[in-house]
């Protein structure tokens, strides 16, 4: 089969054909290499590396920033003590930039992490009082890190000793969480700053859909799979000059964001998690190639017949259509290579907007197909956002960029479904999963997650 992109664009794909012997050879899975809620096998047994989501927007009350967010650690029960939870100091937690279009990270901001245990041989306690700042004694655990910038230049340290955000034990010692997390927050060179620590769990989803669709016939809805739960949290706000290509944000403002993170093994550092565009990994890929697809570089995408065979022929739509008898739109599915693989870009589709094609960037001289999410820097924040997205005419949100608010399940059924092909909403999946917002409010500054709860998810 041949994969056909417009070259508006995209210059040079032809790389799809059926599947050979040597795309299994690449397709290898690596033992250790998944990533996302759960939704590889390997990775499930390896929490701290789970990269649940990315978000990437325009800061909305700082508009001549992005800020860059990335999860891990899903399902963190609140109450899980008595060691709660902390990030992999055997690990290098990654967020990286493509801001040519080439496929391959321009710049990389990277954690790492240090523990700092006092509780010794004397106590089972996290805290053994009421933690008042991030140095009070009475904080037994905590988690120190380093957060470096490179690129081809070299490397920059932009945070040396940073201390992660303490997991929320409760209330009586942890009587402020809230001055906890300002304290955490860091300033960055030039104007930016970071933040690591944990956070209220922002992925809103009932997750039932695993159960054919809903049930099979849409009556298991409405519930967050979510609610109540926590996760790790890396965060980022930075001047748009400095991921745009040639520092340009004017010229060249669409920037290609995904987050890997690399764990130690005898044979050196590993990619073990791998995300860029959220559900990617759960919903397009089969089982067989969710762990090697999470080994990969952007930049193999194109290379991998069985990857983007999956993008213009997906499964969903035909579980749709067995399921609840909506058809299934024709292939190849060049509206969900845009989606997916190049960029939206006007004239290319129902989408008559130029949204996040590489072609943007004036500076760029090579573009190579490839899953991350894109966002195009020049589209200012909503006043009115919608949870829908481009495809309910908000383009400053998803597929442009992630904001935390995007109801990406419900986007990214009505895709699957033809609703980037026709230009409109199927109006047998209008409802979704009836879970359309998060059971928190998002915050007004950086770094906009809500805060961690401290209430048993099983509390009633």
């Amino acid at each position: 089969m041949e994969l056909r992109v417009n070259r508006r664009a995209l210059v040079g794909l032809g790389l799809v054909g059926a599947l050979t012997a040597s795309s299994f050879t690449l397709l290898k899975a690596d033992p250790g290499t998944a990533s996302s809620h759960r939704e590889a096998p390997a990775i499930a047994g390896d929490p701290r590396n789970d990269n649940t989501d990315l978000y990437a927007f325009v800061s909305p009350d700082k508009a001549d920033t992005v800020t860059l967010l990335a999860n891990f650690i899903p399902f963190e029960e609140p109450n899980g003590g008595p060691n709660f939870y902390q990030f992999d100091t055997n690990s290098r937690y990654n967020i990286k930039i493509d801001s040519d279009g080439d496929a391959l990270p321009n710049i990389v901001y990277q954690w790492t992490f240090r523990d700092e245990d006092r509780r010794g041989t004397d106590t089972f306690l996290y805290a053994n009082g009421p933690v008042t700042s991030l140095g009070d004694e009475n904080l037994l655990f905590r988690q120190r890190y380093t957060l470096r910038r490179i690129t081809s230049g070299g490397v920059r340290t932009l945070v040396e000793n940073g201390v992660v955000a303490p997991s929320n034990v409760g209330p009586a010692s942890m009587p402020d969480y809230a001055t906890l997390r300002a304290q955490s927050i860091k300033d960055l060179p030039g104007g930016g700053k970071a933040f690591a620590g944990q956070s209220d769990e922002t992925f809103f989803a009932d997750l039932r859909v695993f159960d054919l669709l809903y049930g099979g016939d849409l009556s298991e809805v409405g519930q967050d799979t979510f609610k109540g739960y926590n996760v790790h949290s890396l965060a980022l706000q930075v001047p748009k000059d400095e991921v745009a290509l040639k520092g340009d944000a004017t010229r060249n403002p669409v920037i290609g964001v995904w987050s890997t993170v690399d764990k130690w093994s005898p044979k050196g550092y590993v990619q073990v998690s791998r995300l860029g565009q959220p559900l990617v990994n759960e919903v397009v890929l089969p089982a067989g190639l969710k762990d090697a697809f999470n080994s990969l570089s952007p930049s193999k995408d194109a290379d991998v017949p069985a990857v983007v065979k999956r993008v213009t022929d997906p499964e969903l739509p035909r579980l749709l259509e067995a399921v609840y008898g909506l058809k299934a739109p024709k292939t190849p599915r060049q509206d969900l290579v845009e989606i997916f693989l190049t960029g939206v870009a006007k004239a290319n589709g129902p989408i008559k907007a130029d949204l996040n094609s590489q072609i943007l960037n004036k500076d760029a001289v090579r573009l190579r197909p490839s899953e991350m999410l894109r966002l195009n820097m020049a589209i200012a924040p909503s006043a009115t956002p919608n949870r829908l997205g481009v495809l309910a005419g908000d383009l400053q949100g998803f597929p442009n960029g992630r904001r935390l608010g995007d109801d990406v399940i419900d986007i990214a059924v009505q895709a699957m479904a033809g609703a980037a092909q026709t230009g409109k909403l199927v109006d047998a999946l209008a409802t979704g999963d009836k879970v359309n917002g998060n059971d928190k409010p998002f915050g007004t500054r950086f770094p906009y997650i809500p805060l961690p709860g401290n209430t048993s998810v099983n509390a009633g």
